[in-house]
């Protein structure tokens, strides 16, 4: 168990993974089904209040000093992935399908991860402030933003994103964490010191979406129309994808001069997607019987990024400490 952890592979990973099995085998129908949807529309509403009550503005803004870095930062995520998610979606379309190919777009309009890519940033002896700055700030945009980036780049079948979608989203996400940040001044310290509440929170939300998501995709038959085959293009489209933007990452990070601290952060903010955020707004704004199969990319991706985060940062660790031996 400790060489797997050592590699990124978790107890969280591996129930990620038997939840995603439990949604193929014994999905949630009917009754069962409405229940788990209002359970996880409440759990998705409580983890965004946490969010915002835990994020601390200030060191936000003053975070953002570092401009350049934040700069790079955000157009990695904003611009240079989805310019090069849509150029693979492009290209892989035509055989992924027109809904997996809808998440492959999905998966490159949202926003970086926020605890593992700081917990990966400090682990590698990298700028830790400017890793909270950054990944706060893309999540905090990304509310917003990959909604509209999906509305331009996606060009779901009905034209855009409903009326419906972007009401859920306000209900669900953007007013919890604006109630968040107005009671933080009162319970801010309080969610602070249980950190164990927000984790539960966090991962029993991601377990909930996806356990969900994936049933509703067996209960339509959309797995069957999934063919395995074309699950095998999609892994190796998803781990082309990561290469390139981790390659992209590294070569900005030395032509630009960045120093080695503010190059970590450049690596794991700029090279990651949020499955915490991604799966909340998947499930805002598109159809039930669809989400399994547009977050599929994202899961994939997901547990692929924790794999060689967590393997690069342990060697720059490692590679530290024989430094200063």
């Amino acid at each position: 168990m400790n060489y797997l952890k050592r590699i990124g592979i978790d107890a969280y990973m591996l129930l990620l993974l038997a939840t995603v099995a439990l949604g193929l085998v014994l999905p949630a129908q009917g009754i069962a089904a409405d229940a788990l949807g209002y359970v996880t529309f409440w759990a998705v509403a409580l983890l965004f209040f946490l969010y915002g009550a835990k994020l601390d503005t200030g060191s936000v803004i003053e975070g953002m000093t570092n401009w350049r870095l934040q700069g790079m930062t955000f157009l990695a995520t904003y611009v240079m992935f989805p310019i090069v998610g849509f150029v693979l979606a492009w290209l892989a379309g035509p055989v992924l399908g027109a809904t997996v190919t809808l998440g492959l777009l999905f998966l490159a309009v949202l926003p970086s991860t926020v605890q593992s890519s700081i917990a990966f940033t400090s682990i590698a002896g990298g700028n830790v402030p400017a890793a909270i700055c950054a990944a706060s700030v893309s999540n905090l945009i990304g509310v917003v933003l990959t909604p509209l980036l999906v509305a331009l780049l996606l060009k779901t079948g009905e034209g855009g994103i409903s009326t419906d979608s972007v009401v859920k989203i306000a209900t669900q996400i953007l007013l919890p964490f604006v109630i968040g940040q107005i009671a933080r001044p009162w319970v801010g310290a309080l969610v602070k010191r249980h950190k164990t509440l927000t984790t539960v929170v966090d991962r029993g939300a991601i377990l909930l979406i996806v356990y969900s998501a994936f049933s509703a995709g067996t209960v339509s038959g959309l797995w069957d129309a999934i063919p395995v085959t074309t699950l095998l293009l999609l892994i190796a489209v998803v781990w082309v994808f990561l290469a390139i933007t981790m390659g992209l990452m590294v070569w900005t990070g030395r032509l630009s001069g960045l120093p080695a601290p503010d190059r970590a952060v450049l690596f794991y903010c700029g090279s990651t997607k949020s499955l915490a955020s991604g799966l909340p707004i998947a499930t805002a704004l598109f159809a039930a019987s669809d989400v399994g199969a547009i977050v599929l990319p994202l899961m994939i991706y997901h547990m692929s990024q924790l794999l060689v985060c967590a393997f690069v940062s342990q060697k720059a660790a490692r590679e530290a400490v024989a430094a200063t031996a």
